[in-house]
């Protein structure tokens, strides 16, 4: 796809901007993608694809009246299909085999995905120092681990120090 770095960049802006203001990932560039291998070949699909969003905003009081106990069979294949990427997972080495194992048990005890890969990321790092291969680890790792830190540490501090 032409102009695919412009792309994937303003999918990666309104990512990271939607996370700082709490809200879900956005997918402009999959939706692209998505309209484009279904066939569509103009912006108009785009336009399509907002225009579903805000219809569907009519229905979401009574999608919330769904209990969550009635997608639970939507949601273990959903994770069914999450495991298929561990096939890619190198076993050989026990550091990245731990790390997986970590966030894959977490995500659904913490009922939550952001949760296993924050432990998951701590997990990772801390193996990989106690088997003296820390310097192996990319700067952009240790930005992810201290921020994974912070947001289990901050708030016990937080609460430690009275506040």
């Amino acid at each position: 796809l032409p102009k695919l770095g412009r792309a994937l960049t303003a999918d990666a802006a309104a990512t990271a901007i939607g996370a700082c203001l709490g809200t879900s990932t956005t997918t402009s560039y999959i939706e692209s993608a998505a309209g484009v291998e279904a066939g569509g070949r103009s912006g108009l699909v785009g336009v399509v694809v907002a225009a579903c969003f805000v219809a569907a905003l009519i229905f979401a009081p009574l999608i919330a009246a769904i209990p969550a106990h009635a997608t639970a069979a939507a949601l273990v294949l959903v994770g069914a299909a999450m495991l298929r990427g561990l096939r890619g997972l190198d076993f050989d080495d026990r550091t990245g085999v731990l790390a997986a194992f970590v966030t894959l048990v977490a995500m659904p005890l913490a009922f939550s995905i952001s949760e296993g890969i924050a432990l998951g990321f701590i997990v990772y790092a801390g193996v990989m120092v106690s088997v003296g291969r820390g310097r192996e680890l990319g700067a952009l790792t240790w930005v992810m681990v201290a921020l994974c830190l912070a947001h289990y540490v901050g708030p016990a501090l937080a609460r430690a120090l009275g506040g």
